[in-house]
């Protein structure tokens, strides 16, 4: 009897495998025949591709793009009608104001409304602050009598001296009689005293005397005016007017002007550090053009507050002017420090 013939997949099994199975052939097609090569033939070729890449082939697109609905925006010209609305609805608000604000039932009725405040509201207003004095000053003199000057009343306030007062009067017979000034501003709050001679009113009762100042007037300073400061004016101040100081830029008196000025330099300090900014100063510039009592306003310390006080103290100055006259002005000055 003849053997039946085995299927042809299974007449040569790879070794190791056993040939009861119909799946041996196919794993044996699977398996990849392997070849060792040496360490340094595949450490070459890496770096000949890394080196010179092998080139690819052009790639070659076979898809196309296919167009897609918008689900996110307008369709069928929603679009343009949803602006035109839009445009149409802001054009009706804006006629309807207009409409509204030139109606003459409105503006009448705008025009009865009640005001709920009583008409005299005086009581409830807030009093207004004094009127600041934009000029100060003052005066003084004397015939330097040994005693004190005398109470008595001011004289005339005029804008210019040519006679200045006197509590004893040396020449009782005069050739030109001229009545006695004293230059004040016009709205000076002056002291009203009801006496027939002229005098201090801020000084004690006591025998006429013109007191111990100098140069006309009566008090303990110079100048022909009232008091113990120095120019024509009333007070301790200087330079004419009244405020017990100097005159301050405005109501007539003019900015004093510089015309020579010495720069500033920098502390050790300051220059270590790099410090830079501005020094702020009161200075009053007298009749002379020469910088007095100066203050630092606004300091930056690190010795520089007294690099500045050292170089404003040789400015130069042309006087501030009243009536034509130099008079001493207080001013701020800026002394900026800066590096290059």
């Amino acid at each position: 009897m003849m053997a039946e013939q085995q299927p042809t997949s299974l007449q040569n099994p790879a070794p190791g495998l056993g040939s009861d199975s119909w799946a041996d052939d196919h794993l044996m097609k699977m398996l990849t025949v392997t070849v060792d090569k040496p360490w340094y033939r595949t450490f070459f070729q890496n770096v000949k591709d890394a080196i010179h890449p092998p080139k690819q082939p052009p790639l070659e697109v076979t898809s196309k793009p296919v167009p897609v609905k918008d689900i996110w925006g307008f369709s069928g010209g929603q679009e343009k009608r949803a602006g035109v609305t839009s445009m149409l609805l802001h054009v009706a608000v804006v006629g309807l104001v207009f409409a509204i604000g030139t109606n003459e039932t409105v503006q009448q009725t705008v025009k009865e409304t009640v005001t709920l405040v009583a008409p005299d509201i005086a009581p409830y207003l807030p009093e207004m602050r004094p009127k600041e004095q934009l000029m100060g000053g003052g005066g003084g003199g004397g015939d330097r009598s040994p005693l004190p000057p005398s109470k008595g009343r001011l004289p005339r306030v005029a804008s210019r001296q040519f006679t200045p007062p006197a509590a004893v009067v040396n020449n009782p017979n005069p050739k030109l009689i001229m009545e006695p000034t004293i230059v004040v501003q016009p709205d000076a709050p002056l002291p009203q005293i009801n006496m027939s001679q002229y005098g201090d009113p801020l000084a004690r009762i006591g025998p006429p005397s013109s007191g111990p100042g100098s140069g006309g007037g009566i008090g303990t300073g110079s100048g022909g005016g009232v008091g113990s400061g120095k120019g024509p004016g009333f007070g301790p101040g200087e330079g004419g007017g009244f405020g017990g100081g100097v005159y301050k830029i405005g109501g007539g008196v003019s900015a004093p002007t510089l015309v020579f000025k010495v720069e500033p330099e920098y502390s050790e300090e300051a220059r270590k550090a790099k410090f830079q900014g501005t020094v702020v100063l009161y200075v009053v510039v007298d009749e002379k053009g020469m910088p007095r009592d100066l203050k630092v306003v606004r300091p930056l310390g690190l010795g520089l507050d007294q690099k500045a006080l050292e170089a404003v103290q040789k400015w130069r100055f042309k006087p501030g002017v009243k009536d034509g006259k130099p008079v001493s002005v207080g001013a701020t000055i800026e002394v900026n420090f800066r590096l290059l």
